[in-house]
């Protein structure tokens, strides 16, 4: 099974960051995942959500704010140049690019990073959104794609059939052992990723509520024997031997 940090390992450190995707690096993972967006002035940075609020509680669209308005608000906001030259090949990289953003820029940097020695399997894309999963097989054929789907396997194995790939990713709120088997029975790669937060698991585990397949190692070694591919985990440091 395939241990994936998540957003570099972000129940470890913070996430979309230097410092949380060498924590993630620090531990023995398969890939590590990270997520893109572009800002105003075509700058492709590592960020989850599509706004950024700074410590006075104020928002900040990335898509409406410079880079360099926004690291005034975020100083430790990373670009996608920087995470490839901190991740320098040591695992092949999870890069989920977000709905609605523009894939053209991501495409030209991955183009100069394949120009320098890197290879197609360095890299495996991602995505909720059929538009940038197809622009991206469209520019980027040779590279690995990875379907991501909150709920839906039919849409998933749709998307997957389509872009001729065998990886899927969901959310594990979900998924249950009969899905993985026949998932996996039918050749495909399945991964599920976290429904909660890093704090909203931990309070939940406390009343004994805590669902979370992808940051408990018991209980994704019992998915894992229905054909589980891996997790993306915001603690890749529990599931070291």
């Amino acid at each position: 099974m395939k241990i994936i940090g998540h957003r570099g390992a972000r129940g470890l450190a913070p996430e979309n960051t230097i410092e949380g995707l060498q924590k993630g690096l620090s531990y023995n993972i398969s890939e590590v995942e990270f997520d893109l967006r572009i800002t105003k002035d075509d700058v492709v940075i590592l960020h989850h959500n599509p706004t950024i609020f700074d410590t006075n509680g104020s928002e900040h669209k990335i898509s409406d704010t410079t880079f360099k308005d926004l690291l005034e608000h975020k100083p430790d906001i990373i670009t996608f140049t920087q995470a490839l030259d901190t991740i320098n090949r040591k695992v092949p990289m999870y890069v989920e690019i977000k709905p609605g953003v523009e894939t053209e820029p991501i495409t030209k940097i991955i183009n100069e990073y394949l120009a320098k020695g890197w290879q197609n399997s360095d890299f495996y894309l991602a995505s909720y959104s059929w538009k940038v999963l197809s622009e991206f097989e469209r520019d980027l054929p040779e590279i690995g794609k990875i379907v991501n789907e909150k709920w839906s396997g039919v849409r998933a194995s749709r998307r997957a059939r389509k872009l001729n790939t065998k990886r899927v990713s969901m959310l594990d709120t979900w998924l249950w052992f009969g899905y993985v088997s026949a998932v996996s029975r039918r050749g495909y790669e399945l991964y599920c990723f976290p429904s909660q937060s890093p704090k909203k698991a931990t309070f939940m585990a406390k009343f004994g509520l805590n669902s979370d397949v992808t940051n408990n190692p018991k209980k994704s070694a019992k998915w894992a024997k229905y054909g589980l591919a891996g997790v993306i985990t915001d603690y890749p440091d529990r599931y070291q031997k």
